[in-house]
């Protein structure tokens, strides 16, 4: 087969003309540190680059977004631990004030240092996050999450609503909890009966905290009244379920015995009068609003009681029955907290993971679009060496002519 001279000059100048293009390319490759620039140089390699890429953008949403969370979920955490403080102190003021010894000016001091508390209480109720949104006004974190009225008493402003944060593609998580559910709520689990005394009673029956001695019993979760009649040696009291309706039958007054309903049972202590009342109920009935619980405290307090024996077992019945409400307040705000923390905890191991699979998404990407310097100069010396060596042999073999043999 013959090869004209115009055939081998074009294919030789095709040739290098193909080095020349792939040493200008690994020179562009080198020169931008870029292996991937178009489709073209890796269609394989561009669609999944784009995938990486759409993953990069997500991972670093989820960032923002654990960030977010974290801090919200911290300063919660944080305003939680100071309502518990607080919480704890009015309790401690409450059963002082039970103390006997004490007189009404005493009484009025502890019941201006609660009103104190209270106020503190109500501040912490209303705090913000980094951010100034409300912490406990539900979905309205742009307000403030409880107002106190004319009549003084405070009312909550917000919703039942928890706000949520994507954190992962398949992962929610509540960065709040509305003010309802921790301020004016008792635990289902953890919430303890609330006893209390009529206002209107005339004797001297105090009646202290419940008892549960059969958690199952269903009977626990009904409310009762407790009707003293008689007097004297005839002082006598009817249980009456004022769930169902049903009332039993009159039974004798023994102060300091145990009064057995369901599943739990109460003593009551002094000489009830003929038509006092006194009442056990599950938490949620007898009432849950920490603020209205220690406005009722305060009012009892700053009540003149010396010289009125009738007068202090009010008093000390109204104690009593603010301190079982605040202590499942307390459990209520501890348990709160205890999710707070548990959130807060899977938030910071969804951050260790997200930054994980962001440093590997990107090793991968680079792994694609970037420029190996070492293998790639390597290649480009070789194609440089390719191309001059072709060069070099087409000058050779261009000179090799019959004539110049003859010659």
């Amino acid at each position: 087969m013959r090869i004209s001279s115009a055939q081998y000059f074009s294919m030789n100048v095709s040739t290098m003309s193909d080095q020349q293009a792939q040493l200008s390319n690994i020179y562009q490759q080198i020169s931008s540190g870029k292996s991937l620039t178009t489709p073209a140089d890796n269609p394989l390699g561009a669609a999944q680059a784009v995938q990486l890429s759409s993953t990069a953008t997500a991972l670093s949403q989820y960032t923002t977004n654990q960030g977010a969370a974290l801090s919200s979920l911290q300063a919660e955490d944080s305003t939680l631990g100071s309502v518990i403080t607080t919480l704890n102190s009015i309790n401690t003021l409450g059963i002082r004030a039970g103390d006997g010894s004490l007189n009404d000016a005493d009484r009025s001091a502890i019941a201006t240092q609660l009103t104190t508390l209270r106020d503190q209480l109500l501040t912490y109720a209303n705090a913000t996050d980094s951010n100034g949104n409300s912490l406990f006004s539900g979905f309205q974190n742009a307000k403030q999450a409880f107002t106190t009225d004319a009549s003084g008493a405070v009312v909550y402003s917000g919703d039942t609503g928890t706000r949520t944060v994507q954190v992962t593609d398949t992962n929610q998580v509540a960065t709040s909890d509305n003010g309802a559910a921790v301020f004016l709520s008792a635990g289902s689990v953890n919430a303890q009966p609330v006893a209390s005394g009529n206002s209107a009673n005339t004797g001297t029956g105090v009646i202290g905290a419940v008892t549960v001695n059969d958690p199952t019993n269903a009977a626990n979760a009904h409310s009762y009244q407790i009707a003293f009649s008689g007097s004297g040696s005839t002082l006598s009291y009817t249980i009456t379920d004022t769930t169902t309706g049903v009332a039993g039958s009159a039974q004798p007054y023994t102060e300091g015995a145990n009064i057995t309903m369901g599943g739990q049972t109460v003593a009551i202590t002094g000489t009830p009068a003929a038509g006092d009342g006194f009442s056990v109920q599950p938490a949620k009935q007898a009432g849950t609003d920490v603020f209205a619980n220690l406005n009722d405290m305060i009012s009892a307090l700053q009540q003149p009681v010396q010289g009125s024996q009738a007068a202090v077992a009010t008093l000390q019945n109204a104690l009593n029955k603010g301190l079982s409400q605040l202590s499942n307040t307390l459990a209520n705000v501890t348990t709160v907290q205890a999710s707070v923390g548990g959130r807060e905890q899977e938030v910071k191991a969804l951050q260790t993971v997200t930054q994980t699979n962001s440093l590997q998404n990107a090793s991968d990407l680079s792994d694609l679009t970037e420029t190996n310097m070492v293998t790639t100069i390597s290649k480009y010396t070789m194609e440089q060496a390719a191309l001059s060596a072709s060069q070099q042999a087409f000058v050779k073999v261009q000179g090799l002519s019959l004539f110049q043999y003859l010659n």
